[in-house]
């Protein structure tokens, strides 16, 4: 693997809150272009591993780089797109001027900003509905305009926490699809607690307990390798959980 095909590099990553180790030693590489998953039950670090590729979390111990540089340059130069968990539009907003805000922090001409707004409202899909205040979406329709406000900008990396967390059958199988569209655009990383969306998605993944990782490869791999029918179980027996 060269340099040029490699998004992410994370070696022996480190990170304590209050005295407690949260991340272990963790060490993984990207490849460029692919959806790579962190899964992980509740408190496994997941969050905090994204949250420091992100370039939000800055103290760690470890080293950390998305294409040759660190994290922190990284979202300055526009490199990363991060949607978290608990992201929401501004609801006093309509859909189009969420996007249109978000397109101006990232643009510096009027042709990029137009470029950026129509890859956004095409991704988000809402229709008519985009001219109506956010606070009338569902929580579907939300999640899709967030998702379009991460994927617009066109990263090099796209970071999406829990991208169909609460959501209704079909709003979820829309998002899932817009993601494996931008398969090949940009380099996405997710985390999910749906096994099933994470063997439709991933290409890799790594399966993160207690800050460490215990397996990594592609779902299928991992499924192999544990002698076990899906990645479900696979994820209880490498979290000592029982099927």
């Amino acid at each position: 693997m060269t340099v040029e095909e490699i998004a992410v590099s994370v070696t022996n990553l480190r990170k304590s809150f209050s005295n407690k180790e949260i991340l272990k030693g963790l060490t993984f590489q990207v490849d460029k272009n692919v959806i790579f998953g962190i899964i992980g039950p509740n408190g496994a670090g997941k969050t905090t591993t994204l949250r420091v590729l992100a370039g939000i979390i800055r103290h760690y111990q470890g080293d950390v780089k998305i294409f040759e540089i660190s994290p922190t340059k990284a979202r300055e130069k526009g490199y990363i797109s991060y949607m978290p968990e608990d992201a929401f539009p501004y609801d006093r907003l309509t859909g189009l001027e969420n996007l249109e805000f978000y397109a101006k922090i990232y643009t510096k001409t009027k042709e990029e900003f137009k470029e950026y707004l129509e890859k956004g409202i095409k991704i988000a899909d809402l229709g008519d509905r985009i001219y109506d205040k956010t606070q009338e979406y569902s929580r579907g329709m939300k999640r899709r305009l967030m998702i379009a406000r991460t994927l617009m900008v066109m990263p090099k990396v796209a970071i999406l926490d829990e991208p169909t967390s609460a959501l209704d059958v079909e709003s979820a199988v829309r998002i899932r699809k817009l993601i494996r569209e931008m398969k090949g655009e940009t380099t996405i990383i997710l985390s999910s607690h749906n096994m099933l969306e994470v063997e439709y998605l991933c290409d890799d993944i790594v399966l993160i307990s207690n800050g460490e990782i215990v397996a990594r490869g592609t779902p299928k791999e991992i499924v192999n390798n544990m002698g076990v029918k899906n990645l479900e179980e696979a994820f209880l027996v490498a979290t000592g959980g029982k099927i």
